[in-house]
């Protein structure tokens, strides 16, 4: 119990000083690629406010840390998962920057994304050093890396199908390269096992969010052309909408949804949770007759 109420208060600290964090990164980290301060379209980059991104963030870290240890402590402790709960303490900050990151100026910094493909080799050390939930002792020493490793590539080159067949099929584009470096990088930091769970806590979530996204567009559409008709000339007021939205900043765009924010949230649950994950998985498998 006395666990669980530091990790939270803790959690809840760190999350707040997030704020400060965020609003001294460089500009640079949170525009598009090859940006000009003195271009005519150039908008700063949005920061977090105190009284609402920083209370969010306050509010998600203490979660993260709070749930992780009530459930999973003893099971980290029991184990000496050391490098376990640092890679946990470490990500949940930087999960919670790329969410506000994407969130706010719909960007992701491969800094960020950097930042978790280092703590997935740190985790991958842990796995020597502290052991693994996925493989027995009999399995082969290189099962564990190779194991962050095909996640990797596996969740970079998911996205990057999804960006190919967009662009050759709709001619738009489908993911940034931002979503693919994260997915890569998340990849190295839990595995294929974890991969899973990353997708299906990120789908789930990002589908739930798209449903009012998706009635408040078609809403907004229909109130447009309603305007158009009711036009005296419904040519240019069709023309004065659709300049209206070209001049609007793509990370403006109401119509947008920011798919990082739900990989990163995917990301913290498997981390946080992993004995339970691994549990499942486990028991499953053993089910199937699959041993490793």
């Amino acid at each position: 119990m006395m666990i669980t109420a530091v990790s939270v208060i803790l959690g809840a600290l760190i999350g707040f000083a997030l704020t400060y964090v965020f609003n001294i990164l460089p500009e640079a980290w949170l525009q598009d690629y090859g940006f000009d301060p003195k271009a005519p379209g150039y908008r700063p980059s949005k920061r977090m406010r105190p009284l609402r991104e920083g209370l969010v963030s306050a509010i998600a870290c203490a979660l993260f840390y709070g749930v992780s240890a009530a459930i999973c402590y003893d099971d980290f402790a029991d184990k000496g998962q050391i490098m376990h709960i640092t890679v946990i303490m470490a990500a949940v900050p930087m999960v919670i920057l790329i969410a506000m990151a994407d969130r706010l100026n719909r960007i992701i910094p491969d800094q960020f994304s950097i930042y978790m493909l280092l703590l997935g080799i740190v985790g991958a050390c842990g796995d020597y050093i502290d052991g693994t939930y996925w493989f027995s002792d009999s399995a082969p020493t290189y099962f564990p890396l190779l194991n962050r490793i095909i996640a990797a590539a596996i969740g970079a080159g998911f996205l990057w199908l999804i960006e190919f067949a967009s662009e050759t099929f709709l001619g738009k584009e489908g993911m940034g390269q931002g979503d693919m470096k994260l997915l890569g990088a998340c990849g190295m930091l839990c595995g294929v096992y974890g991969l899973v769970v990353l997708i299906y806590a990120a789908i789930i979530p990002a589908v739930l969010c798209a449903i009012p996204l998706l009635i408040r567009k078609k809403l907004r559409q229909t109130r447009e052309e309603r305007e158009i008709r009711a036009s005296k000339d419904p040519v240019a007021k069709r023309r004065e909408i659709r300049l209206a939205k070209s001049k609007m900043h793509f990370a403006d765009d109401p119509d947008y949804l920011a798919f990082g924010p739900f990989l990163a949230f995917g990301a913290g649950v498997f981390l946080a949770l992993e004995p339970v994950w691994a549990d499942l998985f486990m028991d499953t498998l053993m089910i199937l007759g699959v041993y490793f």
